[in-house]
């Protein structure tokens, strides 16, 4: 079974639920995956978790 099988995307709470244009999250215990909601065939970009945690309280300032 291929990594991408077991990730268990979710969207993020601000968005609608007919809303397509956001971001999907898939975290694992080193990595945080992040993928297109509109394309989700396409590639995904992964962080590392610390990573990740360093740019949360960034993307809140919004």
């Amino acid at each position: 079974m291929s990594l991408e099988s077991r990730l268990n995307w979710f969207k993020s709470s601000y968005s609608g639920s007919s809303d397509n244009d956001c971001v999907e999250i898939a975290a694992t215990q080193a990595t945080v995956h992040v993928r297109d909601s509109k394309d989700t065939r396409r590639p995904h970009l992964g962080f590392a978790a610390g990573a990740w945690a360093d740019f949360l309280p960034y993307a809140s300032e919004r």
